[in-house]
């Protein structure tokens, strides 16, 4: 399959990327938090989620959608496409969108309860989508992709570097959380629910 046609079957990664870079520009790579106050889960950091609660439902995903930074853009762009790609042309556009839906929304709500609510990323779905691929290619061969054991430790030392304070602010509980719900998510929609061990250690 060429690059066209890996673009015409991964509708849904393709959009989900376009607004990203859309209010990336928009908000000058998140220094225009004014212009992000609809994409936040919420405007007000001990007052629970009174927008949501109001009927503005989608700030439970839309936070996906916010970067700061170049490198924070790139980084999760640039995994959401292959990871959300694999995904879409191998299992369809509504199995991603659920998958993307069920993960931001808990990595969301546990990054906002844990440190408040400005924060923002695809990092907790793209840790998710890894561990939906990874638990996959163990569990359905149907699924005929495993991942190589150097990108999962790759992923696994970030994120440990990540929990370590080195590199700054990051929503480390959105990455943990994402996280869990893939390898959960990629249990649950696996036709083997019988897990080997030594399955997952090569």
């Amino acid at each position: 399959m060429d690059r066209l046609q890996l673009l015409r079957h991964t509708p849904l990664t393709l959009v989900i990327l376009a607004i990203s870079v859309i209010v990336a520009l928009a908000s000058s790579l998140g220094e225009n938090t004014e212009m992000l106050y609809p994409f936040f889960i919420s405007k007000y950091v001990n007052a629970g989620l009174p927008e949501i609660l109001e009927g503005e439902i989608w700030r439970l995903i839309t936070p996906i959608f916010i970067h700061f930074g170049l490198i924070h853009i790139l980084f999760n762009s640039l995994w959401m496409y292959d990871l959300g790609g694999v995904i879409e042309l191998r299992q369809g556009s509504p199995r991603l969108g659920l998958l993307i839906g069920v993960i931001a929304v808990l990595s969301n709500l546990a990054q906002f309860y844990w440190d408040g609510p400005g924060f923002g990323g695809l990092s907790g779905v793209v840790y998710g989508l890894l561990a939906y691929i990874w638990v996959q290619g163990k569990l359905n061969p149907r699924f005929g992709l495993e991942l190589h054991q150097h990108i999962v430790y790759m992923m696994l030392i970030w994120f440990f570097v990540c929990w370590s304070g080195l590199i700054g602010n990051i929503a480390n509980m959105a990455h943990t959380i994402g996280l869990l719900s893939g390898l959960l998510l990629g249990w649950i929609f696996s036709p083997n629910k019988k897990i080997n061990l030594s399955d997952f250690t090569r």
